[in-house]
Parts: structure tokens; C-alpha cells; sequence
């Protein structure tokens, strides 16, 4: 393959509602952590182990709107987006580094917010509002 490709994709629940950035000229961007479990059994002592590793995710402009209206912490979502790397200078003037998760597209596996629970998605390549469906699933946080 002579090409690269930046492509993630992860199922996981909310760590903390969507925090929005308003910028001059009307555009904005929400930002919240999303947590992915793997689970296993530790073939020593049989005790069920589970792993959280978490990822920051950022959406912009219209799905940032979105989301904001109908996630909430501990919501299940599937998204796609790519990896992006920042850095910036602190107050202190050290460096400081993240990585976060660029969104391109997302599906609410099941939401807690306007008394409807739905499922919806959303691409950025089309701009289309959420789908409504119908499934309700438990949260386990």
C-alpha cells in the first residue's frame, strides 16, 4: 500500500457531558472523554480484570451542536474521526502535548437526554441530523 491512512473508530460511553468552545464567526467545537473497556480473565488467579483506556474526542460546528443537545455522561456512541496531535505553551511556559480524536462521524448507540431515548447518526461529509430509531439499551456507569 503506497498510500497512509488515519482512521479510528471506537464504541464507548461518555466520561463527562460535551463541553463547548464558541469561536468569533459563529463556529464552535465540543470536546468530551469517551471511555473503551476491554475485559479478560487473568489465567493465574481467574479474577475478571477490566481495562478502561480513555480518549478525548473532539467535534465540530453542527455535530458538536448535536451532541451537546443529546449526550450526556455515561451515553453509548460509535464514532469515527482520525487521531490528531496538538501542542501548546502553558501559563508556566512549559509545552504541554495531547491526542485527541478528530470526529468525522458518530451514531447514538443509546441517549439520556429529552426524555427520548434514540439512536442517531451523523456525518460530517453530509451534514445530515441524527436518525431517529428505535433501541434502549442499559448503562453500566
Amino acid at each position: 500500500m503506497n498510500g497512509t491512512l488515519n482512521k479510528v473508530i471506537l464504541i464507548g460511553h461518555l466520561g463527562d457531558d460535551v463541553k463547548m468552545h464558541y469561536f468569533e464567526g459563529g463556529n464552535c467545537i465540543g470536546r468530551f472523554p469517551l471511555a473503551t473497556n476491554e475485559v479478560y480473565i487473568n489465567k493465574t488467579t481467574g479474577e475478571k480484570i477490566t481495562s478502561t483506556e480513555w480518549h478525548n474526542l473532539v467535534v465540530r460546528n453542527k455535530a458538536a451542536e448535536i451532541c451537546e443537545k443529546y449526550l450526556s455522561k455515561g451515553d453509548k456512541i460509535y464514532v469515527e474521526g482520525r487521531i490528531k496531535s496538538r501542542q501548546w505553551q502553558a501559563e508556566d511556559g512549559t509545552t504541554k502535548y495531547t491526542t485527541e480524536i478528530q470526529v468525522t462521524e458518530f451514531t447514538f448507540l443509546n441517549v439520556k437526554k429529552e426524555t427520548e431515548q434514540k439512536q442517531g447518526g451523523y456525518s460530517s461529509q453530509t451534514n445530515e441530523p441524527p436518525i431517529a430509531q428505535s433501541g434502549n439499551e442499559d448503562i453500566p456507569f
